[in-house]
């Protein structure tokens, strides 16, 4: 793995970074010169050394060390995680996934390369399940919301007060490989819709996997099918730059060549008297470094060697910022008022705090007024409530006086009925003494009677 593709790519690269470095106030003088407005040129008597500027910024850089993220999306069983052992030329770690995921799930693995002397912060995202459910609607979801949680992430250590970019990882998706099913026939659904969803936040190389199942003919014609569709869809796919003179001839012959057909192999077989990555078949050998059998060679020359510099700078200025410039439109957030004037931040977010605490005092006011009109409904209904249950108290307070005045009724009555007849009975004890007092009488009269006639 190389950085620069040729010594002028230091060059390049640091010409490009050393508009930072002018000192402040004195930028107009670049923009006026890129413009073609001429600022005053004075020729120096001698040396000055500012022209190490350029070495001392690849100094920094190498020193600094670099990330590249990659984001391997497409189905299962495509031979992505192949295809990124064979590109980096070593063994990552990983187990092959399989097919019954009950949804796609985004793995990020971290690993620490290095060449030369020249580190690199390798990160690599599989996409575990991707296209293996039955209903692939929201497939693409996970992925999105993947990629705009890194950007948030940056944009949060952005927005702190004490930053450390410096030291920050940053995990920005810089590339991402869409790994094309060797179908020869068209794209698929799902694969027009994630695209769709991709292209503005990511930076999409379509590559045709496994491209070793179709013929070369039919290789042809799909690649025409496919770069057919996208066109036909709106998907902007990421291409190669040509504004740079030194790779504008490279870059604009392989943006031709996209998508890449490409086969990875890490076996190496021996092919005459060299040793080289290819896969073995029943009919013969396809090499993976041959560019007469497959793109493999084009797709790590445009990636690593003389591409990824401007991967990366791409995703920064062109993706993340459009993220940036959405979510603060969404805070509220402008850099013009209503009268096209410039807005300081402070200014922006004095209204917009004026704004939150106004939309909050209409809340609280709210809150406070749906209170109050629950706090009286609740009254109404405790008052209501209330009245029912001394309406159905006096009920029942009737009642119990009308039962007591019945039973009251009834127990005079039985009363009376009790004297009247303990004054029969007194009157029938009396008549029934007095009867038995006139028949003792008449007893002893008898008795009398029988005596004396006995003595007669």
């Amino acid at each position: 793995m190389v950085f620069f593709h040729a010594p002028n790519r230091a060059e390049r690269v640091a010409t490009r970074r050393f508009v930072v470095l002018v000192p402040p106030g004195h930028g107009h003088c670049l923009v006026r010169r890129a413009k073609g407005e001429g600022c005053r040129t004075v020729p120096l008597s001698g040396h000055v050394g500012f022209d190490s500027l350029p070495d001392q910024l690849v100094n920094k850089s190498v020193n600094h060390g670099f990330c590249f993220n990659i984001l391997c999306v497409g189905e299962t069983g495509l031979g992505k995680s192949t295809l990124m052992d064979t590109l980096f030329n070593t063994k990552f770690e990983g187990d092959p996934a399989s097919h019954s995921q009950p949804g796609v799930q985004l793995k990020s693995s971290t690993y620490d390369l290095q060449e030369s002397n020249v580190n690199l912060k390798l990160t690599i995202v599989s996409t575990v399940g991707f296209g293996d459910q039955i209903n692939k609607e929201d497939s693409y979801k996970p992925i999105v919301e993947f990629i705009d949680a890194q950007f948030e992430a940056y944009l949060q250590e952005e927005l702190k007060i004490k930053r450390v970019l410096h030291n920050y990882h940053d995990t920005r998706i810089h590339a991402c490989l869409y790994f094309i099913a060797p179908t020869g026939h068209s794209l698929k659904s799902l694969d027009l819709v994630t695209m769709k969803k991709l292209d503005s936040k990511v930076n999409i190389i379509p590559i045709i996997a496994k491209s070793d199942a179709i013929s070369k003919s039919e290789l042809t014609k799909f690649k025409i099918k496919i770069t057919s569709e996208l066109v036909s869809n709106g998907v902007q796919i990421y291409q190669f730059p040509t504004d740079d003179e030194s790779v504008a001839e490279i870059n604009g012959t392989m943006n031709a060549h996209l998508p890449f057909a490409v086969i990875g192999s890490t076996e190496e077989l021996k092919i005459g008297n060299k040793m080289m990555k290819a896969r073995q078949y029943p009919w013969g050998t396809v090499q993976v470094e041959n560019e007469a059998h497959c793109d493999f060679v084009k797709l790590r020359e445009m990636l690593i060697r003389v591409n990824m510099e401007d991967l990366r700078e791409q995703t920064h200025t062109r993706h993340y910022e459009l993220y940036r410039r959405c979510k603060l439109e969404e805070m509220g957030f402008k850099d013009t008022d209503p009268d096209s004037k410039p807005f300081s931040l402070q200014e922006t977010y004095e209204a917009k705090r004026n704004e939150f605490l106004g939309e909050l005092q209409k809340k609280e006011e709210a809150m406070r007024q749906m209170f109050v009109q629950r706090v009286k409904e609740k009254e109404a209904e405790l008052k209501e409530a209330e009245k029912e249950l001394h309406e159905k108290f006096d009920r029942l307070k009737k009642l119990h006086q009308d039962e007591k005045k019945k039973l009251e009724d009834k127990k005079k009555s039985l009363d009376d009925e009790v004297n009247a007849f303990k004054q029969r009975k007194t009157a029938a004890e009396l008549l029934q003494s007095q009867a038995q007092q006139a028949g003792g009488s008449q007893t002893l009269k008898r008795d009398k009677e029988r005596k004396n006639s006995g003595f007669l």
